[in-house]
């Protein structure tokens, strides 16, 4: 194999790792990406859109195509919103109530065990009912509780506010674009599994359907054990 050879017959000297673009020349854009390979890694599977929009449509069963829109976005903003918030101010707001991260997991996990277990105890029904209208049931689902705590609960705050104190020094702008880039892809990906949950519902069938509204009501209600029981652990030590 011949080497290649510039204008003047000389060989080219190759030199590793000293190309047009080196990750050391670019502190700040390395540390953002690595925010945002973080907080990508570490929030989806807490975050779990897919088992979210799942519960979701549970709730919301009967909700037609426009109000299913509108719901996904409004969860979709109310997510960023939260998780913004959440590494912004989330640890001088706790620390402002005394409120401690321990605390937070208890509340959230009851929170979560009952919403799965009023789902679990909810009657099946074999007649479809007619869809709802888009105003009728988005405003009062939007936020509480399928944003909160199912969507967004204490594992996630917790997350966002763990990376809040990441931050170092003259690296936090770099630190912050990172977090804000992943948390606008996941904010992206909820809207897109709540939008388009009623196909993946359409597809596995009716019968389906029920054992996964049942399936996902018991594990929402096991998930808000775990979180409260965590909490729980956290406080007896």
């Amino acid at each position: 194999m011949h080497e290649p050879v510039s204008d003047t017959g000389e060989p080219f000297a190759i030199q590793h790792g000293s190309g047009p673009f080196r990750w050391s020349d670019y502190p700040m854009l390395s540390v953002a990406l690595d925010a945002l390979a973080l907080v990508m890694t570490g929030l989806f599977p807490v975050l779990n859109p897919i088992g979210a929009s799942l519960i979701a449509r549970s709730l919301t069963p009967h909700l037609d195509d426009t109000g299913r829109a509108r719901l996904a976005r409004s969860v979709a903003i109310n997510s960023f919103v939260i998780l913004t918030v959440s590494v912004l101010v989330g640890t001088y707001i706790l620390s402002f109530f005394g409120i401690s991260e321990a605390i937070l997991r208890v509340a959230g996990g009851l929170v979560v065990a009952y919403s799965g277990w009023r789902l679990l105890q909810a009657p099946s029904t074999d007649m479809p009912n007619a869809p709802v209208a888009a105003g009728d049931d988005v405003e009062a689902n939007a936020f509480y509780p399928i944003t909160l705590p199912m969507t967004v609960g204490p594992g996630s705050i917790s997350v966002a506010i763990a990376l809040g104190t990441e931050a170092i020094d003259d690296e936090s702008i770099a630190h912050f674009a990172g977090v804000g880039v992943a948390f606008l892809l996941l904010s992206l990906i909820v809207y897109a599994c709540m939008r388009y949950v009623c196909k993946l519902h359409r597809f596995i069938g009716v019968a389906g359907s029920r054992i996964v509204d049942r399936l996902f009501a018991f594990i929402l209600l096991c998930i808000g054990m775990q979180i409260g029981w965590r909490g729980i652990l956290e406080l007896s030590q």
